[in-house]
């Protein structure tokens, strides 16, 4: 069966017990969700070369780009001036040495068309280089300036759900029984390290999800869709309480190097779960502690005016796409999965693993986003994975 096609959702209704009628699609490995709100977005098809001025002690640096420098310049403004490209060219220098580009020569050109021209032949190679590059900015920091480069994972605005149900009906089957003990080593590792929020506990986004669905079925008319869809539920929870258990377990993690070296494929779907706990146990050999969340960060709108904490209430944070759910696939998830879609489409911004890094004459940070690419490839092959079983 191929799962590797994506679904994209309308803009449906909150859905209620009445609408079961109609047949779930086919769920691929992962779930796109519509676009949020366009209010406040940064343009995702270019980068800006300079953000607007603000309040803050790390303000985007505003300067106009004139035909000439004025006649009656004063002598103030022109040091101001020399001051500035000398901290320009410097911590340009110094992001072209971390990323390892060569800049275009400019200093022969006339302020300010020399740092015009530098920036824009600077984000070009970046972009051409740099995997996760975003963008730069210009910073005027207690009168020193300098550029920060921002780092990105862009998650396509897509839902990581990956399903416990599919390993439960593993555990029952007496052949797999050896690929159980080793993805519940796998399931293990994203519940305790990478800290994979579990959808029966209360502070998850998900919990939340799944009670408000309940909600609407225990209100909806007594249809045998409406019960067949609360039976769903009660089962998800009875099974979700019950693995989750055994997912605790920490002595999953202990024994998880012995249950690689002794796993012998017999099929196909055995070979599959070795590969996927191969490629489990080695991010947790070369990324102890990593975190999914380590670098999140919400995006950053620099056409915004609103302050921090509306702009936190308009944020879709990563718990609210990444979680461990009951199922990945049926009339259950369907129903989820069209709340949750017209949930999000209620916010205007997206929570991403982000790295900033300053030029500021400070040591430059080494991090990066590779934990991201290979976690986020990990739990998609887990979902495609569990979603043929």
């Amino acid at each position: 069966m191929n799962y590797a096609t994506t679904n994209h959702i309308g803009n449906d209704q909150n859905p209620t017990a009445s609408q079961t009628e109609a047949t779930a699609p086919t769920v691929g490995r992962v779930r796109r969700v519509d676009k949020t709100s366009k209010r406040c977005r940064r343009d995702k098809k270019g980068s800006k070369e300079i953000g607007p001025c603000g309040n803050a002690s790390l303000a985007f640096l505003r300067f106009s780009f004139l035909p000439k420098l004025k006649q009656n310049e004063t002598v103030q403004s022109c040091k101001e001036s020399k001051r500035m490209e000398r901290d320009f060219y410097q911590s340009l220098s110094d992001l072209a040495e971390h990323y390892q580009i060569d800049p275009k020569a400019s200093q022969e050109y006339e302020y300010p068309y020399n740092m015009a021209l530098a920036v824009h032949d600077l984000q070009q190679k970046l972009k051409n280089k740099t995997r996760d590059w975003e963008e730069i900015q210009l910073i005027r920091d207690q009168g020193k300036v300098y550029f920060t480069s921002e780092e990105r994972y862009n998650t396509g605005a897509t839902l990581y759900y990956i399903p416990v149900l599919p390993l439960y009906r593993l555990s029952k089957e007496k052949k797999y029984k050896n690929a159980f003990r080793l993805l519940l080593s796998v399931y293990s590792y994203l519940y305790h390290i990478v800290d994979i929020p579990y959808y029966r506990q209360e502070a998850s986004y998900l919990y939340w999800m799944y009670d408000m669905l309940e909600q609407w079925v225990t209100e909806d008319d007594e249809t045998e869709d409406a019960l067949r869809l609360l039976a769903d539920i009660k089962q998800a929870e009875w099974i979700g309480d019950c693995m989750e258990r055994k997912i605790y377990n920490l002595q999953n993690l202990e024994w998880f190097e012995s249950r690689l070296q002794q796993f012998k494929a017999k099929d196909h779907f055995d070979g599959k779960c070795l590969e996927v706990a191969r490629t489990a146990f080695h991010l947790s050999v070369n990324f102890p502690n990593s975190t999914v969340f380590r670098n999140a960060q919400a995006q950053i709108n620099h056409d915004c005016d609103d302050d921090t904490d509306e702009n936190s209430e308009n944020t879709v944070t990563m718990d609210k796409y990444i979680s461990f759910c009951a199922d990945a696939k049926g009339c259950l998830f369907d129903q989820l999965f069209q709340s949750v879609n017209n949930e999000l489409q209620e916010y205007g911004q997206m929570e991403e693993p982000v790295i900033i890094k300053h030029f500021n004459g400070s040591d430059v940070s080494q991090d990066n986003l590779e934990f991201e690419h290979q976690i986020f490839d990990l739990i998609t092959e887990l979902i495609d994975l569990m979603n043929e079983f």
